[in-house]
């Protein structure tokens, strides 16, 4: 009995990764698809499917994976070139972006609600170094957006004690006065405690002067003859009146006091002689950082790079720079894949007569090695870019410059 010859259904592996890519077939293959609108984006994928088969051998030996899976890593490797992109714009922007207007954002990363600014040029306004000092600013006594009060409570001859957070709180709750509306729960800071002297303006003003300039100015304005006057910086007009208010407030203010948890004491003990008033400034203590008003309308804004309306770049905005980024690391990502699918057979699959070595090792260490190289190489461009050190290096030509133009000979005019 003679056996009939089998003829195989098919000489070839049932997937195969093609030689081309179709622009038509993109859109549809892609999971995330946020680049499906985009025609640009289109005939990339597509033609990275030639690129892949091209490097990867495949008019030698059948690649096993589809067209399919090239479009989805080509993808992929747009949204990581646009995630490092990001971050990095992150790093240069983030200072003067904070408290601004945040975005709404889908689940693929687009934007809506406000302007993406993932390719805009940042407007520097050192707005994280204008609050920090805000509040130092405010401790100092020079300024700052905290409220400071003033208040006043009347001596009460032979009573040494006074709680100032309870006066501060009844004056609240009587109402006609600006801390009116303050949350009388909350503990007041006191920063001052004076009472006025007559003298205070003629010890400032009078006697030797000392306001803008010495001199003649005097006797003839701002006008002298042979004599020589000199103007006084504003800055030590300002420091002498601190030193002519400490010295009311200390040296002749013939009372001193202790403050221990808002409540002062006031030596000596008043009596019929004291004054019939002290004057107190407080501000309200608010141990939130998170506080609201006029000045903080950007506390419901940006925070951190988890906010910033940044969305995936346009493909249309990434050059020939960042487009031969992606094809290289759209390769690598095709090699994990491939690998991935070889592992699945194990070492060998059986042809026959014989058996075929897979290196579906090899491969996905290859991918690995590759995807890392290509961040780090990316990022040490990007670190190479930031706005601080393209600031340095602007400093180093000048500097450069400078010393190139000293070193030239200068000509000697002769008339």
């Amino acid at each position: 009995m003679s056996f009939p010859d089998l003829t195989p259904a098919s000489t070839v592996s049932a997937i195969i990764l093609p030689a081309t890519g179709s622009e038509a077939d993109v859109a549809t293959s892609l999971a995330i698809n946020f680049y499906g609108s985009d025609n640009a984006f289109l005939s990339g994928a597509a033609a990275q499917v030639a690129y892949t088969y091209k490097r990867l051998g495949g008019d030698v030996l059948d690649i096993e994976i589809t067209a399919e899976n090239v479009y989805n890593n080509y993808e992929e490797a747009v949204l990581e070139y646009s995630y490092i992109l990001n971050l990095h714009q992150a790093r240069n922007s983030l200072g003067s972006a904070l408290g601004g207007e945040t975005g709404s954002f889908g689940h693929t990363g687009e934007i809506s609600g406000t302007v993406s600014v993932s390719t805009k040029y940042p407007k520097f306004i050192f707005d994280y170094a204008f609050r920090v000092a805000d509040k130092f600013s405010t401790e100092a006594g020079f300024g700052g957006t905290t409220p400071i009060y003033s208040a006043s409570f009347t001596t009460v001859e032979d009573q040494q004690d006074y709680d100032l957070q309870a006066i501060v709180s009844q004056s609240a709750a009587a109402g006609g006065v600006p801390f009116e509306g303050i949350d009388r729960t909350k503990r007041i800071k006191i920063r001052q405690v004076y009472f006025v002297t007559p003298e205070q303006m003629w010890r400032f003003y009078g006697y030797y002067g000392g306001l803008n300039v010495t001199g003649d100015m005097s006797t003839y304005g701002q006008y002298a003859d042979d004599s020589t006057f000199q103007v006084i910086p504003v800055w030590q007009n300002k420091m002498q009146a601190i030193q002519y208010e400490d010295h009311l407030y200390t040296r002749t203010s013939h009372y001193s006091y202790e403050l221990i948890d808002n409540n002062l004491r006031i030596f000596p003990i008043p009596d019929q002689t004291s004054p019939d008033f002290f004057w107190f400034k407080f501000s309200v203590e608010d141990n939130s950082a998170y506080a609201t008003g006029s000045y903080d309308s950007g506390v419901n804004g940006i925070n951190n790079v988890n906010n910033m309306p940044m969305e995936n770049l346009p493909f249309s905005s990434i050059n020939s720079i960042g487009q031969q980024w992606i094809r290289r690391f759209s390769l690598a990502l095709s090699k994990e894949t491939l690998g991935q699918v070889r592992g699945k057979f194990g070492n060998k699959v059986p042809i026959p007569g014989d058996s075929v070595q897979l290196n579906a090792s090899e491969l996905l260490t290859q991918a690995k090695e590759e995807q890392n190289t290509l961040r780090e190489e990316l990022n040490k461009q990007l670190d190479e870019m930031l706005y601080s050190r393209l600031a340095e290096v602007d400093k180093g030509m000048i500097d450069n410059t400078n010393a190139i133009v000293a070193g030239a000979p200068l000509k000697i005019f002769v008339g």
